[in-house]
């Protein structure tokens, strides 16, 4: 073996090792039992409680990272398409409020936790969305959607709101006596649906009732004439109130005192409610210009209650017993923990631009995930026997060199996904196949060049270097011409062609190596050793 050899094989070696210890953390993940390896994917450092729980997530953490990711056909999870409403903004605001939209959901996605999430634009105002391997959908779909319009408003004194339901009642006793209706003055068409009328700012409403009062909201909302210096808010909770479960509906006042843009960061807290000791709420901190605010604002209606609205909903609407300096608070109420999280999440991430509906979403649910799985690599092994047979049958001897260098190219491949955090996804192992056949092309070119030689008399060495030259050229300019198409794909394309672009130009460019530059130096050094005078071709 010549010094040239020898450097080749030193680097071969050093490029095999390499990439076995990349692929080492994916061969770890996956091959753990299912329930350990959700718990790794759900493994959150920023949640531990205590050092030894931080340093047990943080390496779960990097495991997974540092595996392959599967996509979403693969492992399962969520499909939405979004469409984003902006048609109440101006032109200003719309040309950008897409591009924002996605950016705040991909806010709230990393921090609900999902591994490799998929964000895209699609046409002029809709967003794609897939989470692979996310098991709660529906708190998904309720983080992702929420426009998290955040503002902060007075609750009206049970005396202001006693006269806006006087003038309520009023206004459709006169509708009913205009459509032929029998009324009198005992007739409430209102508050006859109120289980308690302003009652320490909250009105209670039984479930049977909240679709009529809905209804008459809008009415009131629709006809112009009705004014009203106020906004009817429902509380986000249900709740108790002489042992029957209803809904609150607050009279606020219409100025917002300070708006939830000034809200700086937000955590889920456990010690936030002194009435119940350990149930969860969020503890805001306000920026410099809300803090001030906030003060102003405290400071001016301390013994009244504010109220914390979040899309039109109560969250909290707490006394105000003193001047907030500070631009500190929190936001307490009948949350469970999940929903304390959530609120936390879209505080931090800030409002959508403009609400977002959702136009289409499909789940892939964990059984079809795994079917596919099997499927794809029962594929991907059976194009690669069918190929190693064929080459030790057909080639013998160096069919083998074939079959070490397909080897290499695969085990290559698979490390720079790992490497440079691809997803693989169902068309990514359909490249990974066609990546399988452009190896054994690029041999069989070789072989048969080599054959060629041969058959013209000439030496084993000669026919070699002759066959390995004649072929590089061709090998080339298919390489290049389908490298090209698929740059052309990853670049023009989105979800499972982008996967299958990405692994075929990985596979491409390691095949160059490969098929060429390794198969070579096997027969270089294994006919210069032996100095033989025929090959098994």
């Amino acid at each position: 073996m010549t010094q040239s050899d020898r450097n080749k094989l030193l680097l071969t070696l050093i490029g095999l090792a390499a990439a076995l210890y990349t692929l080492w953390p994916t061969f770890q993940f996956y091959a753990m039992p299912p329930a350990k390896r959700q718990e790794v994917l759900q493994a959150r450092p920023a949640t531990a409680t205590n050092d030894a729980e931080r340093d047990r997530l943080t390496k779960m953490a990097k495991l997974r990272d540092k595996a392959i990711k599967l996509g979403l056909d693969l492992q399962g999870g969520l499909y939405l398409l979004l469409e984003v409403d902006r048609s109440k903004l101006g032109p200003a605001e719309a040309r950008g409020a897409v591009d924002q939209a996605m950016q705040i959901i991909r806010n709230r996605i990393d921090q609900f936790g999902v591994a490799e999430p998929s964000i895209q634009k699609q046409g002029e105002n809709r967003i794609l969305v897939q989470l692979p391997g996310l098991l709660d959908q529906e708190r998904a779909m309720d983080l992702i959607g929420q426009t998290a319009l955040m503002e902060f408003k007075i609750v009206k004194t049970d005396e202001e709101a006693r006269a806006l339901f006087d003038r309520i009642d009023q206004y459709f006793t006169r509708k009913m006596a205009s459509s032929g209706a029998r009324v009198d003055s005992t007739t409430h068409p209102w508050t006859s649906r109120f289980l308690s009328v302003a009652s320490g700012g909250e009105s209670f409403v039984l479930p049977e009732n909240v679709a009529a009062v809905d209804s008459m909201k809008s009415q009131l909302a629709a006809d112009s004439s009705f004014a009203m210096d106020a906004t009817l808010n429902w509380d986000a909770h249900e709740t108790e109130r002489e042992s029957r479960t209803g809904r609150a509906l607050y009279v606020l006042g219409k100025e917002v005192l300070m708006p939830g843009k000034e809200v700086a960061s937000a955590q889920m807290r456990m010690d936030l409610d002194q009435e119940r000791p350990g149930a969860p709420g969020v503890s805001f901190t306000l920026t410099g210009r809300g803090g001030a605010i906030f003060a102003d604002v405290t400071g001016a209606n301390v013994g009244r209650r504010l109220a914390i609205v979040l899309d039109n909903r109560v969250q909290s609407a707490p006394n105000i017993h003193e001047r907030i300096p500070r631009g500190q608070g929190s936001i307490t109420g009948s949350f469970t923990e999940e929903e304390a999280q959530n609120l936390s999440i879209v505080l931090r991430s800030g409002a959508l631009p403009a609400p977002v509906k959702i136009v289409d979403q499909r789940s892939v649910g964990p059984s079809l995930g795994q079917d596919s799985i099997q499927k794809g690599i029962m594929a991907g092994a059976a194009a690669t026997i069918l190929v190693v047979v064929f080459m030790l049958v057909y080639y013998r001897v160096s069919g083998l060199v074939a079959v070490v260098a397909l080897l290499l190219n695969i085990i290559g491949l698979l490390a720079c996904m790992a490497a440079f955090h691809a997803t693989l996804t169902l068309p990514g192992i359909a490249g990974i196949v066609l990546t399988i056949g452009m190896a054994v092309d690029a041999n069989v070119l070789i072989f048969e060049r080599i054959r060629e030689e041969l058959r013209h008399k000439r030496t084993v060495l000669t026919a070699i270097e002759t066959g390995y030259s004649r072929a590089y050229r061709t090998i080339i300019d298919a390489h290049v011409t389908t490298l090209l198409s698929a740059l052309a794909l990853m670049w023009f394309g989105t979800g499972p062609i982008r996967g299958f672009a990405i692994t075929l130009s990985i596979g491409l460019i390691i095949n160059l190596i490969t098929a060429v530059g390794i198969s070579k130096m096997i027969f270089d050094a294994w006919s210069l050793r032996r100095k033989v005078s025929t090959i098994s071709i």
